[in-house]
């Protein structure tokens, strides 16, 4: 790290002096960077097992599960990492801060990992618990404090930073399956667990060094939520406790509780709560009629990007088992475990992202960049058209027939482009039509479309749905075609909605 160090000139936006500097940028973004690639390394190493680990028999080490319960714990799982991202924002805004939030997030997702290491079943779930609320409460905060090293919202290394952040992101999420994956699949489960633990611990490393090189406000609570405020959500938050434990203690009592009495409740959360958030600041009296009608557009991007996640997050799950039992893990004679598979994205995200970037811009210029509807559009096609391609793969893995690897390797291209087109798209968008009185919380609402697209296949797997089926790609490539199709057709009735943001 410490050969990326150059010294900035004198008078620099976000420096003073001759302040060493990191790529040119505030130095406290190396350390940001590093806690992030490390978090995220551990996020995606757990993420690559954890499907194939719950699904393996017993005797090999895994828990025996049914494929069916095995993805929809996977998909209630991610469901969770993305709904408590808008608590986590809350806590970072009105309590803690974001730098406090952050550590203590953590604190709390290296706990889970190491409780995951530990070979009892209790503790596993344990874990899984607090990996979700710490992953959701770091989400939330972490890009807050990249934002708080460039106070001149103009710096135009602004978004120079946030690029250089978020490919922290991908190196840790192409690294993961690569070796954790390894480690999980050809040596011991809850070693390569440990490993994930191990991850997050050099990412609070890093995040402590560097301490010293993050911005003052990242140490400071925005909005102090006030006492009678923290008393009335804790005694809120008591009593709901109390009733769900009492709850489940009459259950297990009874010996009728079975895991999906934990999935079926968080299920229904992950589809009723976003539906009913996007609602109440739809009907706030607050809001003007422009921010009413910008939000009635919204929802319209907000069903179009839980479908398009609905898909794509099958990654870890379903793509996962394909590649276990249906898929040749060999290329040019190296065989290779199929967790690797899961570094594909990644990898194609940081390949591809420059090259959308200046195809925009090169657009834009001769006045022909699509809309942002349009991009929804193809990006729902592309995914869409990924489970058409998983369908004919379905197919050709008949009997003891494996498919070769480059059947998954065109799937994942295909959701990358997609994801692109929709990705940072919709978060730029999300900040254009937030209502003024919403802006801080609007990115958690985006986060919400991931947790009702996850909490949909949960709910598919638990009624029974069969995901080795030709049927299972089939349906959910035929809603996804059809949503993008919608949605072109009718942007020019969805366009006057935005109140003049294009």
């Amino acid at each position: 790290m410490a050969s990326s160090l150059t010294k900035a000139p004198t008078g620099s936006a976000g420096s003073t002096g001759t302040e060493k500097t990191f790529l040119g940028h505030p130095r406290g973004l190396a350390f940001l960077f590093m806690t992030e690639m490390w978090e995220r390394y551990s996020f995606y190493g757990m993420r690559a097992l954890l499907v194939l680990y719950l699904s393996t028999e017993v005797v090999e080490g895994g828990l025996g599960m049914k494929t069916a319960t095995a993805v929809a714990i996977y998909s209630v799982y991610n469901a969770m990492v993305y709904l408590l991202a808008l608590p986590g924002g809350w806590l970072g805004d009105r309590v803690w801060g974001a730098r406090k939030a952050t550590a203590i997030a953590g604190v709390i997702i290296m706990s889970g990992h190491f409780m995951l290491a530990v070979p009892v079943d209790a503790m596993f779930f344990v874990g899984l618990a607090f990996i979700a609320a710490g992953s959701g409460l770091l989400k939330s905060n972490i890009s807050t404090m990249v934002g708080h090293l460039y106070p001149d919202r103009s710096d135009p290394r602004r978004d120079g930073g946030f690029t250089i952040f978020y490919m922290g992101i991908n190196l840790g999420a192409v690294a993961a399956p690569l070796t954790i994956g390894s480690v999980g699949q050809n040596v011991d489960w809850h070693l390569a667990f440990a490993m994930s633990g191990v991850g997050m611990a050099l990412g609070l490393v890093f995040f402590f060094l560097g301490f010293r090189h993050l911005s003052p406000d990242s140490n400071q609570v925005p909005s102090p939520a006030s006492a009678e405020e923290r008393a009335g959500l804790l005694r809120k938050g008591l009593i709901w406790v109390t009733v769900a434990a009492a709850a489940y203690a009459i259950v297990g009592l009874t010996g009728a509780f079975t895991v999906d009495w934990v999935l079926w409740p968080l299920t229904i959360l992950g589809l009723l709560l976003p539906a009913w958030y996007l609602f109440k600041i739809r009907r706030d009296k607050d809001l003007t009629q422009v921010e009413r009608s910008r939000m009635s557009g919204y929802i319209w991007f907000f069903i179009a990007a839980a479908a398009f996640w609905a898909i794509y997050d099958q990654t870890g799950s379903v793509l996962a088992l394909f590649a276990k039992d249906n898929t040749e893990a060999t290329l040019l004679g190296f065989e290779f475990p199929t967790t690797w598979f899961q570094s594909l994205n990644p990898l194609f995200v940081m390949t591809l992202a420059p090259l959308f970037a200046m195809l925009w811009v090169a657009l834009y210029r001769r006045s022909k960049e699509p809309s942002t509807l349009s991009k929804f559009a193809f990006a729902l096609l592309m995914v869409g058209g990924s489970f058409f391609v998983m369908m004919v793969a379905q197919g050709v893995a008949t009997g003891d027939v494996k498919v070769s690897p480059m059947w998954l390797v065109s799937v994942y291209f295909m959701q990358t482009v997609g994801e692109l087109c929709l990705s940072p798209v919709g978060m730029s968008l999300t900040t254009k039509l937030a209502p003024r009185k919403y802006a801080s919380q609007m990115m958690g609402v985006w986060f919400l479309a991931m947790t009702a697209g996850n909490s949909v296949i949960a709910l598919l797997q638990l009624l029974g749905a069969s995901t080795d089926t030709q049927g299972w790609f089939a349906s959910q490539g035929v809603v996804a075609v059809l949503a993008g199709v919608a949605i072109f057709m009718w942007r020019r009735k969805v366009q006057p909605l935005m109140g003049g943001v294009n």
